[in-house]
Order: C-alpha cells, then structure tokens, then sequence
C-alpha cells in the first residue's frame, strides 16, 4: 500500500451510486487525511447520506471505488466495518431500556465484562451530558436527548473512522452544542471525523476543510476561510431608517465610497478590506450626513454567501431527501 494511501483515512475515486434513473452519487472524488475533520455540506438530496452509506459498506457502488482506513469497501467490507463507526440520522436504540441501559448493553455486545461495561457508559454519560436522563427510558427522550445518546452509543469502542450523518439535525440549541463540545474533544484524541450537516454554521465550527456538494457531485472545496474567499472581501452594510432616508444617505455617501446598493433592504454595501479602518471612515461619513440609520455593521462572507455563489442556491432542503431514504 501506498504513501499517499496509507495517510487517508477516506479515499474515493469516481465513486457512483444510481438509483434507476436518480443518480445520488456522480463520480465523486473526495479525501479525508488521517486525523482530520472534514464536513460534507449540501442540501437534503445532495448525496450526503447516500455517500455515508457507501461507506460503511451497506450499498455497493455502481462505479468507481473507496477504501476507509486503507481497506476497500467491496473487496474488504468486514475491515471496514471494524474501523468505521457510523452514527445516523434516526435512533438506533431499544426503546423500553434507559439510556444508561443501552449503553451498558452495547458495551456488553462488544465483549465487555459487567463491570467494565458500566464503566464505559458511565464515561460516555459524562461526555455527552447525559446525567440528568440516564435513568429515563429511550422511548420517553427528546430528539436532543436521542441524539446524544446515539452519539456515545456509536463510541463505545473508539473507531479509527467517526462518521456522523447529520448529527445535530432538529436539535435545540444547547443540545447542538453538546454535541460540538463532545465531537472537539473526540478530534483532539486524533479520530478521523467525516461530517455530513445542511448546516453551514456546523461546518463552520467543526470542519478543517468542506467539500460542497450538489446533485451528487463536488462543486466546491476548501478550508471555510478559503470557501468564503470566493464570493468577495468583507463589507460594511449600513442600513436607513426608511426609505427616504436611504435615497438621501446614497446621494451623501457615493461620491465617498463605492456602493453596492439595496432599495428592498435599504441597505448599503461599501468593501471593507482594512475592517477597522474602514469601518471608522464609514461610521465618520454616515454621521457627517446627519440622516437616521438603523445599523452600520462589518458583514463578512459567510459559507451561505459562499453555497449560494457556487451552487445558484442556498443550502436549503430540496425535494431529493425521499428519493435518498427510500432507497
């Protein structure tokens, strides 16, 4: 085996799932180096599950190959799945047992003795806060509360390859950042994480590189700093008070700065290269003209300023999700 083999945790090369005539993954190349974080971003129907499960071995490409830990996922399906854990989107649990129960249970399913069980559940209960529902039975818990039990459930013995497929999808706030906190802490022990969110925020957060994708293909990829890159510099937006105010403000300030202008916002747009600089220049003008505004605020490029410039699309749910589920 390779160098440049041995040092990816995920390789894939060309790799193609179609669905008669759906095709949910387009000969996508994609690269996950050892210990780092990478987040597969898009809408529902993307691909982004239909890849996960490509994977973790349960479908079978149509074209092209993929190896997760250096093992490949036809030839050598088994290994995969010793080195890969893969965490969902929907519950994997038994209902009528606790969550501590559960995770005990696991424990014991992967040939652990009683007492090393519980305490393997008991570390996993601490990591992702769940003290305070242990004791509740599974069917009887929020999506928030699943969701973390799913998480620890899925870590029960540490894998070289953490999948996690949406994982904070419908979750309240706090619960999302329980699960951040939990998943920083996985990547500081050294797992490779590959990431599947809608979430562009989450990404943001969690990810060492994003690979934007869309009707099963990559469009675009990069670190998110790189991604925000391609759709402009950072902004001062300054927003009028009504509409009046903005015709006025526009007269004052275009023959100051360059203007990129909004009447259905009343907004203002000026490029803000040196933030600081700029933005005291802007705030000296705005208050020189002495007309009412709501708000003059640095605005910098976001990974939805960047979806939305390279796909023609925000990342939104499309109508593609129930063709991935059901197949």
């Amino acid at each position: 085996m390779n160098n440049s083999t041995t040092e990816l945790a995920i390789r894939t090369r060309g790799l193609t799932k179609r669905f008669g005539d759906y095709v949910a993954v387009d000969a996508l190349d994609l690269e996950v180096p050892r210990g780092s974080v990478v987040s597969l971003l898009g809408p529902n129907g993307a691909g982004k599950t239909t890849t996960v499960r490509l994977l973790a071995t349960l479908l079978k490409p149509d074209a092209g190959s993929a190896t997760v830990d250096g093992h490949d996922v036809v030839k050598a399906a088994h290994a995969v799945r010793r080195s890969i854990s893969l965490t969902g989107q929907f519950a994997a649990q038994v209902p009528n047992l606790t969550a501590r129960e559960n995770l005990v249970l696991m424990a014991r399913l992967r040939g652990r003795p009683g007492a090393e069980a519980k305490r393997v559940a008991d570390g996993l209960i601490e990591r992702f806060d769940i003290s305070e529902f242990a004791g509740r039975q599974f069917k009887d818990l929020s999506g928030g509360q699943k969701r973390r039990v799913d998480l620890a459930a899925g870590l029960i013995e540490r894998p070289s390859v953490l999948v996690l497929d949406e994982p904070t999808t419908g979750l309240d706030p706090r619960s999302r950042q329980v699960v951040w906190s939990g998943v920083r802490e996985l990547v500081a022990e050294g797992i490779t994480l590959l990431l599947t969110t809608q979430y562009l925020e989450e990404a943001d957060a969690l990810a060492d590189r994003v690979v934007l994708i869309d009707h099963g293909s990559e469009i675009a990829a990069g670190t998110p700093a790189e991604l925000k890159s391609q759709v402009g510099e950072q902004r001062i937006d300054v927003v009028a008070a009504d509409s009046l105010a903005f015709e006025a403000l526009a007269r004052g300030l275009e023959s100051h700065f360059e203007l990129t202008a909004s009447a259905e916002q009343r907004t203002l747009s000026i490029p803000a290269p040196d933030e600081s600089a700029d933005l005291a220049r802007v705030a000296a003008a705005v208050a020189d003209t002495g007309i009412a505004v709501d708000e003059v605020a640095l605005r910098r490029p976001t990974l939805d300023d960047a979806f939305l410039a390279l796909t023609g699309h925000p990342a939104e749910p499309e109508t593609f999700e129930s063709q991935e589920v059901a197949a």
